[in-house]
């Protein structure tokens, strides 16, 4: 009998052992002594963006999923807590994650490393009255960068001198190739975008949008903002029957009749405002705020911007 209760109590320690170490070995991410260093990326366009200047040399983590609206998604709690385990934190910055900027700060709070893309790629601010920008938010910041491939490329630069100050064990000359490599792609982006607007005729380079997102590209190539459905940077907003009734007119003004629609959003809102204008507007999707699955159109950013100067280029020079 005494030998018996002996064995269930060495049985009952070492179980409680194996429990310790598993335990003790996820709270503090042990993992062997082989734990990767880890970059946590709040939007999906920044994540592809990332990943192309690290590569292998760290694990990329992106917060925001495939098709989801950077205005309005949220963490969960096993989220928020990879960001202040994380090495480092890229994030958009400029008001955009509305709902996880506490979550960056928190991470901030805690000594983790983080890079505002949008605040260091030289932000416009959002213009009001005839160039057709937001009232309420008139010399507030556009967060809106990613559609300038030229401020990608600031960006993209000052991604890898992040990687290569604060995420230790990653391979500088590694990080610094794969940054001109990428580098080299988005300058021959944007060539390709300058050759594709020019065939835009003049009187015809007028946008109209669900929202104001496209600014940055409007500056880049020479572009008329009009207006937007939502008369805001923000998807969270909703327009009025009034905002609606000077955009039918603005575009009336302006010959406009092609509202360039969020691809991530319903297009209610142009719907609605192509009943207003009796029926002929036509209303093109893009993929303006967030990367879709790999293989659906706009799985990276190049193949985002590629797409939407295709649509852009085909919905301006309709007859």
């Amino acid at each position: 009998m005494s030998v018996r209760v002996g064995a269930a109590r060495v049985r009952a320690l070492l179980l409680s052992l194996v429990t310790f170490f598993v335990v003790a070995g996820t709270a503090t991410g042990c993992s062997g002594g082989d734990e990767r260093p880890r970059v946590v990326v709040t939007t999906n366009i920044l994540g592809d963006i990332t990943r192309e200047i690290v590569g292998d040399e760290a694990d990329v983590s992106v917060l925001m999923k495939p098709n989801a609206d950077p205005h309005s998604f949220g963490l969960s709690a096993v989220q928020a807590a990879e960001l202040e385990n994380a090495d480092l934190v890229v994030h958009n910055g400029l008001g955009l994650e509305e709902n996880v900027l506490r979550h960056v700060e928190a991470a901030r709070a805690s000594g983790v490393a983080t890079f505002a893309a949008g605040e260091a790629a030289d932000p416009l601010t959002f213009h009001a009255g005839e160039e057709g920008g937001p009232d309420d938010e008139a010399g507030e910041p556009d967060p809106h960068f990613w559609t300038d491939p030229d401020r990608v490329r600031k960006a993209a630069g000052l991604i890898a001198d992040q990687v290569v100050a604060h995420v230790d064990g990653v391979n500088e000359k590694t990080v610094r190739d794969n940054a001109a490599h990428y580098d080299v792609q988005l300058a021959d982006l944007t060539t390709w975008m300058e050759k594709s607007f020019a065939t835009i005729p003049e009187g015809r380079r007028a946008l109209v949008t669900n929202h104001h997102v496209f600014g940055y590209l409007a500056d880049r190539f020479g572009f008329r903002v009009i207006g937007a459905v939502v008369p805001s940077g923000t998807t969270l907003a909703s327009p009025s029957s009034s905002d609606l009734r000077s955009l039918t007119r603005a575009m009336e003004e302006a010959g406009v009749r092609t509202v360039f629609a969020d691809s991530s959003q319903p297009t209610r809102l142009a719907e609605v405002l192509r009943q207003e204008m009796g029926g002929d507007v036509d209303v093109v999707p893009l993929y303006s705020e967030s990367l879709t699955e790999k293989g659906e159109g706009a799985g990276t950013y190049l193949q985002m911007m590629r797409a939407n100067t295709s649509a852009m280029t085909e919905g301006l020079t309709r007859d």
